[in-house]
């Protein structure tokens, strides 16, 4: 008798029907997961460029207002804007944070979170830095013919809107807004027609002329804003005898003393004809010792300087200057022996802004000087003068190196020579080295160009 296999044959349809729905199931799991991780992963793309766009933004709203870091709002953030596309379709968010410059930073911080529409909960934050460039982007910057002696190491950029004759050494780029000017006596010429650079130096690749000028009415810091911070939040000295004598410490004090007296007169060349005057200090009072305020420090003098001394991890300007701003009764500054960073790092600096002249006095600066500092002579140079060699051996030394920007209006020199070479006065070699930090994270209160520069990005978190 045959069996009945009809149970059997619809167990194994069953079977494979049962196999065949999970294969599918599986197949069309996969596909769903496959399309959700490309959607995904879509959404990833699309938040990294939201929060660009948001980065963009906000650069576009500081093109039109540079001083606004609340959005408009006068508020603090976050701030959340719809991202649309051209259609005017929701793409998605971002969320702004906004970090302003400071006193101890002149960099803008931009922080952007994006999210799509289409997957909220996937962000991504980037960070981008931006910073307005100060006017120590070189090494030494001049509104004058100047010329560089053999002996001159330059490290840096190098920029003068007159001429420039060009005997020493260089690394970095060395530029001049003239094509061609006139060389005088002073520079070794006798009013001779020169290129806009031109000398025995090597790496005369590196030379560049003519380029456009460096606006020196833009140099001009701000002498009635920094008088009014160093009275509120930092140091502030009135007239007082012949002015001060300030002695920095690294353990964030400065020595103050008032200047009495003077020692006798030295015949000397100041750049425009022989004079007698002297700018060494004979006697002084000790008044006090103040503690910087902060980090970023103002000191204000309304009289005539004296300074020497250290720095430690701190930023600091000094500014010597007589308001109302009158040509007869404007200040200088004396540098009367070393000026130095314990550190040399982006938490330390110093500027040292006359509104007149920065000087290096006969008898009191040592034969081998560092000074560790921005020098801006507003309306007069940094200048040694030149003596005559009656006062042996001050009138020649041996070595002074700076670490920072010289940024002189009218001519500048360490150094006089002979026509042939010889020092006749002055520092007999001479280093300049360039503080790459003072571009973007200048002292406190020093001029600034008015645009940003993009200065880092990257991605802080993912989800």
């Amino acid at each position: 008798m045959q069996k009945d296999l009809r149970g059997t044959v619809m167990i194994m349809n069953l079977v494979y029907i049962t196999l065949f729905v999970m294969v599918a199931g599986s197949i069309a799991v996969m596909a769903i997961t496959q399309h959700r991780l490309g959607q995904r992963k879509l959404a990833w793309e699309q938040a990294l460029q939201i929060a660009e766009a948001g980065v963009n933004y906000y650069r576009w709203h500081l093109a039109h207002d540079p001083t606004d870091y609340t959005d408009g709002t006068g508020q603090p953030g976050p701030y959340v804007h719809t991202y649309n596309d051209a259609q005017g379709g929701e793409v998605g968010t971002f969320s702004l944070t906004i970090t302003p410059p400071n006193n101890c930073a002149n960099t803008i911080t931009i922080t952007s979170t994006g999210s799509p529409a289409s997957y909220p909960s996937v962000s991504r934050t980037v960070r981008a830095v931006y910073g307005k460039p100060s006017l120590a982007q070189f090494a030494f910057l001049t509104n004058s013919n100047v010329w560089f002696g053999e002996n001159e190491e330059l490290h840096g950029p190098v920029h003068s809107n007159g001429g420039i004759r060009q005997d020493g050494e260089n690394d970095g780029i060395v530029t001049s807004a003239k094509e061609t000017y006139i060389c005088g006596p002073e520079h070794g010429c006798n009013n001779e027609t020169k290129p806009g650079i031109w000398g025995a130096g090597e790496k005369q690749e590196l030379w560049s002329f003519p380029v456009t000028a460096v606006d020196f009415g833009s140099i001009t810091a701000d002498l009635a804003s920094l008088k009014s911070e160093a009275q509120t939040n930092g140091i502030y000295l009135g007239s007082s005898g012949l002015g001060y004598h300030l002695v920095l410490r690294s353990d964030g004090y400065v020595d103050v003393y008032q200047v009495n007296s003077l020692q006798p007169n030295v015949y000397q060349y100041d750049g425009n004809g022989w004079k007698w005057d002297s700018i060494d200090i004979a006697s002084k009072t000790f008044l006090a010792s103040y503690p910087f305020p902060s980090n970023c420090s103002i000191i204000f003098v309304e009289d005539d300087l004296w300074i020497e001394g250290e720095i430690n991890n701190r930023s600091v300007t000094v500014v010597s200057a007589n308001l109302p701003d009158v040509s007869e009764t404007n200040t200088s500054i004396a540098i009367t022996g070393d000026i130095l960073y314990t550190n040399r790092n982006e938490q330390t600096s110093l500027a040292l802004i006359a509104q007149k002249d920065i000087l290096i006095p006969l008898y009191a600066a040592p034969n081998q000087l560092e000074i560790n500092a921005v020098l801006l002579a507003q309306k007069g140079h940094v200048f040694r003068n030149h003596y005559p060699s009656w006062y042996s051996p001050y009138y020649i030394r041996d070595e002074l190196e700076l670490y920072g920007a010289i940024i002189t209006n009218n001519v500048w020199t360490w150094t006089w020579v002979s026509g042939s070479g010889t020092v006749l006065s002055g520092y007999q070699n001479t280093e300049t080295i360039y503080d790459p930090n003072l571009k973007y994270n200048p002292p406190p209160g020093f001029p600034t160009e008015s645009q940003y520069d993009f200065i880092e990005w990257e991605e802080i978190t993912d989800k």
